[in-house]
This record gives structure tokens, C-alpha cells and sequence, in this order.
């Protein structure tokens, strides 16, 4: 018969120094990546806003009514 041996229990504070360190690691990333997110959200929000604006002038033009007035 060979004897087990228990391995130490893991304790709360372990965990949380390894949930700390994979967290570190994301919010690293993630402060780099943050300027090229934030410049890349505001093109496609400049693109949006002109699309918008280019439609909305394309239907003012098809539903403007022209209105003669000639005295007699």
C-alpha cells in the first residue's frame, strides 16, 4: 500500500493573489490598447453622424414641395 498524502488546502488569500495577478494582466493591456479604442470609437461616431446628415438632407430634397406664387 503506497500512503497519500494530502496536499495543503488552498486558502482564500491564494486565490485572490492569483485572481489579482490575471486581473493585473487585462487592465495592462487594456490601458495600452485604451487611446487606439477611444480614437477608433469616435471615427465610426463622426462616420455615423455624417451618414445621418447626408440621409436626412436626401429626404428633405425628395419631400420639398415647391410653391409658385404669380399675381395676376
Amino acid at each position: 500500500m503506497s500512503a497519500q498524502t494530502n496536499p495543503p488546502p488552498v486558502t482564500r488569500d491564494q486565490i485572490e493573489a492569483k485572481l489579482r495577478d490575471i486581473q493585473g494582466g487585462f487592465q495592462h493591456r487594456l490601458e495600452e490598447k485604451k487611446q487606439s479604442l477611444l480614437a477608433i470609437g469616435g471615427g465610426i461616431a463622426l462616420v455615423i453622424l455624417v451618414i445621418a446628415y447626408l440621409l436626412g438632407r436626401r429626404t428633405g430634397k425628395k419631400k420639398t414641395t415647391l410653391v409658385e406664387i404669380r399675381r395676376v
